[in-house]
């Protein structure tokens, strides 16, 4: 387990993430029928650097729930696969029309909008290839991929960025109604693969149904938390620590936390959600202190 004392958690987190990054390349090896120029971009969008949070919440989740870093490797790099996939997407011209990602230019700026779709694509299809393979027995194979499918699909991840997108614009009925139509976004885009990371963890351990349970709760609140930060950092962030663009929010006329409630009220609720998230995992005793510490870092990215 991260001790989160001495050293710090920072540092192990950081260890942690160099652990996950050898595990992508690993996987990343990829057959001679697979064109350059593809594989070039496959391996610029998976491997660029990053916070590696969904695949660290796989892993601390296993530990949490008695299991093995080396057991969830598979399913956070499958994970951080389809992060990686819905990042080239969403930064298409079609949809956020972005041109900085991770420190570096998007990948459709680099090569160009067919083969960035073509990489998103593969990255997807690799991910479940990965669980398929890597994950025993074939039961619980089979039970990560659908648990993947359905939190990355239509309902979930998918449908949360089809309604982003569609209401850019969006007058509701109140500010509390607002409030409400931005959260079930925010849960469905952001929060789904947040809480389908923590799941993957436990199911790998084998956790039982309060494991699970307490997870889904933490998971929920982490990953609305996350959100609030995140658009925190749009309005007084910078581009070299966050690693993309900046104000972009404000530009398009999106609906956001802070311009719905304030920069002081949203920063409130962000560490509310943390708390109640660090509550949320009483029941899996001090195997539970990592992802505490995770959870209070998603604040400091605001601070």
């Amino acid at each position: 387990m991260i001790n989160t004392q001495s050293p710090s958690f920072s540092q192990c987190a950081g260890e942690l993430r160099e652990q996950i990054d050898a595990a992508l390349q690993a996987r990343s090896q990829l057959a001679r029928g697979c064109p350059a120029e593809l594989r070039e971009a496959i391996l610029y969008s998976l491997l660029a650097r990053g916070k590696r949070l969904r695949p660290m919440l796989v892993l601390l989740a296993a530990e949490a729930c008695g299991g093995s870093i080396r057991a969830a490797t598979p399913a956070a790099c499958a994970v951080e696969m389809v992060h990686a996939y819905s990042l080239v997407h969403d930064d298409l011209p079609a949809i956020d029309d972005d041109d900085l990602r991770r420190g570096q230019p998007t990948c459709h700026k680099t090569f160009g909008e067919a083969t960035a779709i073509l990489a998103g694509d593969a990255l997807l299809t690799m991910a479940f290839e990965v669980l398929a393979k890597e994950i025993e027995p074939p039961e619980l194979a089979a039970a990560c991929c659908a648990a993947l499918a359905e939190a990355a699909g239509p309902c979930n991840m998918v449908g949360g960025q089809a309604d982003d997108v569609a209401g850019q614009n969006f007058v509701g009925p109140g500010t509390d109604g607002r409030i409400g139509a931005l959260e079930s976004i925010h849960r469905r885009k952001t929060g789904a693969m947040i809480e389908v990371s923590l799941k993957l963890g436990a199911l790998v351990a084998g956790a039982g149904a309060e494991q699970l349970t307490a997870l889904a709760r933490y998971g929920r609140r982490l990953g609305l938390a996350f959100q609030i930060t995140d658009d925190l950092l749009d309005v007084h962030g910078d581009e070299q620590s966050a690693g993309k663009r900046v104000g972009k929010d404000a530009r398009q006329g999106r609906l956001t936390f802070p311009g719905l409630l304030g920069l002081e009220e949203s920063s409130a609720r962000a560490e509310q959600l943390v708390t109640e998230a660090c509550e949320a995992l009483a029941p899996l005793g001090g195997r539970a202190e990592d992802l505490k510490s995770l959870a209070r870092q998603v604040l400091e990215r605001n601070r």
